[in-house]
């Protein structure tokens, strides 16, 4: 009966882990280029009264066996890495990956970390640098005199400068990929760090190898679905009540025994 009490608990627990993972998803619905999360369960250990095919006589044996479960727990959030819808800004410096790949970020400590926000600004020296002011890794530098600045879709930089017939090269902006981005790690700051599960970055030319390419002048939004974190939401709510729910009735069960005379 005791059983009952902490298993309904880890799944009470994992409930409110599972809703916590659906709040940040419903809270970051405007964030540019963030992936929703979703929560993973496995079952925990069993208490084993008879193991399948044990014999149960002479020439018989259990076909199913006897096993009792100990709850369930969140074993790990999985990051989806879908595409978001891109939506147009007019910015010149708003950029969105359309397909896969990551912008990398240099850190000031001196690492390196990845972003799909490609919402860049200029800096006083005219580096493209993200909202926290942390470089574009490309290392592209605006000239205080450009006119305009051209990005194409395979990462090339250029810009219209007065006194200059032609189109001034500025560089190119490459992404990376990796093995398994799922794997990543959230830094915040829409910033992601590599881990020994997402492997070592490959670093190519957008539109390269499976890379996506870039669109000038567009963001791409969160890939969150408000509808779809709705229905979890209540799904989660409701799965938390039917747990609170066995608890008082295994607390019902345990006070009848304790009034048996």
């Amino acid at each position: 009966m005791i059983r009952s009490l902490s298993t309904a608990a880890t799944g009470m627990e994992a409930q409110e882990k599972r809703l916590d993972v659906t709040a940040n998803n419903i809270a970051n619905v405007s964030t540019n280029g963030f992936k929703k999360n979703r929560a993973e369960f496995e079952d925990l250990m069993y208490q084993t009264y008879t193991t399948p095919g044990a014999a149960t006589g002479a020439s018989t044996q259990s076909p199913t066996g006897l096993q009792v479960g100990m709850g369930v727990r969140v074993v790990s959030t999985q990051r989806m890495h879908t595409q978001g819808d891109i939506q147009q800004t007019g910015n010149p410096l708003d950029l969105a990956i359309e397909g896969n790949g990551f912008f990398p970020i240099n850190l000031p400590s001196g690492e390196v970390a990845y972003t799909r926000d490609g919402s860049f600004h200029k800096d006083s020296e005219g580096k493209l640098v993200n909202a926290d002011g942390y470089a574009l890794a490309s290392d592209i530098t605006v000239p205080a005199n450009a006119d305009s600045v051209s990005i194409g879709a395979d990462g090339t930089v250029t810009a219209s400068v007065p006194g200059e017939k032609e189109p001034v090269s500025l560089g190119k902006i490459e992404l990376v990929s990796f093995a398994n981005p799922a794997g990543l790690v959230a830094r915040g700051k829409n910033l992601l760090g590599e881990t020994a599960s997402s492997g070592t970055p490959i670093q190519e030319t957008p539109g390269a190898n499976g890379l996506g390419t870039l669109a000038q002048g567009s963001l791409e939004g969160s890939n969150v679905k408000v509808v779809e974190e709705m229905i979890d939401l209540i799904s989660g709510q409701r799965a938390y009540e039917v747990n609170a729910r066995v608890v008082k009735a295994a607390d019902e069960m345990l006070q009848q025994s304790a009034n048996l005379r």
